[in-house]
């Protein structure tokens, strides 16, 4: 028997995958709005309940990096908040940045990876080459957390511990950016301290990003993040078209479904999918967007929704908002 409080406890349904017609599965999840007051405008699920946002808190990790005195600006701060799809460009000022501080690419503790691109990674693996830390898509932020150590005189190789004064600046930005105490500490994929936070308090990171006043760290990251998506994430990646054709959206995608938005007035929307199926995090998205007052006729927002389920390599159905 099903007790009502359970029942009251499982997260609606934002997605539904419909196959020739039939409606064979649902993503569940939990989503909230928040309007250009800050106030809370729509939500579905347990948006208050403390979840993982995995990369979505990238920006407050690169924020972080500022207050601690390192001096990044345009393609190099974007990247420094990214997950990137590891094509060439990415790579190469990986690379370089690495030169600049003096630091070498032994020194990173990001899990050899591929491309996070699917596309690259075929490209690379025809290529003869193999995982690698720099090709990893969190490589970019470990750089500059190193580049932060070395400007302050911190230990390298203990970068990634949780008491580390560098995690620590981190974990501070997180809880003011969000407004909450962190709830717990995990580990990334990248092996990065992972901070918990609920969804309202992601979104209300992400607002106060777009509306901090300029010359402040918040700013400096929103700012050079919206001015190179494409280094943020990739040439073929949703972050970067929201990025380029909403002006002034600030967007950031983590593992597990999660995404992040803000727009320049202060609008923001946060969500997760619980089975965390990249799947359903394109078409809730662009119901998000359009619950945000983006125009849902606008390229983008088709571009951003399209799930489509093959059959006999034919569209056959898709995955849709189904909120």
């Amino acid at each position: 028997m099903t007790s009502t409080s359970a029942t009251a406890s499982i997260p609606p349904v934002l997605a539904e995958v419909v196959r020739s017609g039939f409606v064979e599965g649902h993503h569940r999840g939990s989503l909230v709005v928040l309007a250009e007051d800050g106030t809370i405008e729509f939500t579905a699920g347990k948006v208050t309940a403390p979840v993982f946002p995995r990369s979505s808190n990238k920006p407050m990790q690169a924020a972080a990096l500022l207050r601690a005195g390192l001096d990044l600006s345009g393609e190099r701060l974007a990247l420094a908040a990214a997950s990137h799809s590891g094509e060439p460009f990415h790579l190469d000022l990986v690379r370089k940045m690495l030169a600049e501080y003096g630091l070498s690419e032994s020194q990173l503790l990001t899990p050899p990876d591929l491309p996070l691109d699917p596309v690259e990674a075929e490209a690379y693996l025809a290529g003869g080459q193999v995982r690698d830390r720099v090709t990893m898509n969190c490589s970019g932020k470990h750089t500059a957390m190193l580049a932060a150590c070395a400007l302050n005189g911190w230990d390298t190789a203990g970068y990634l511990d949780p008491g580390h004064p560098l995690q620590q600046l981190v974990l501070s930005e997180v809880e003011a950016a969000s407004g909450e105490q962190v709830a717990t500490v995990g580990t990334d994929g990248c092996g990065a301290p992972l901070m918990a936070i609920s969804l309202v308090g992601l979104a209300r990171a992400f607002r106060s990003y777009v509306l901090a006043e300029p010359g402040t760290p918040q700013r400096k990251v929103a700012d050079a993040m919206r001015a190179y998506p494409e280094y943020v994430a990739g040439t073929r990646r949703p972050d970067t078209w929201l990025m380029r054709e909403v002006p002034g959206a600030l967007s950031k995608m983590g593992a597990e479904a999660v995404q992040a938005v803000a727009l320049e007035d202060g609008r923001a929307l946060a969500f997760k999918i619980d089975d965390g199926s990249a799947r359903a995090a394109g078409p809730v998205l662009a119901r998000g967007l359009e619950l945000l007052g983006v125009d849902a006729g606008a390229p983008v927002v088709a571009r951003i929704s399209e799930a489509p389920l093959l059959g006999g390599g034919e569209r056959v159905g898709e995955v849709r908002a189904a909120f």
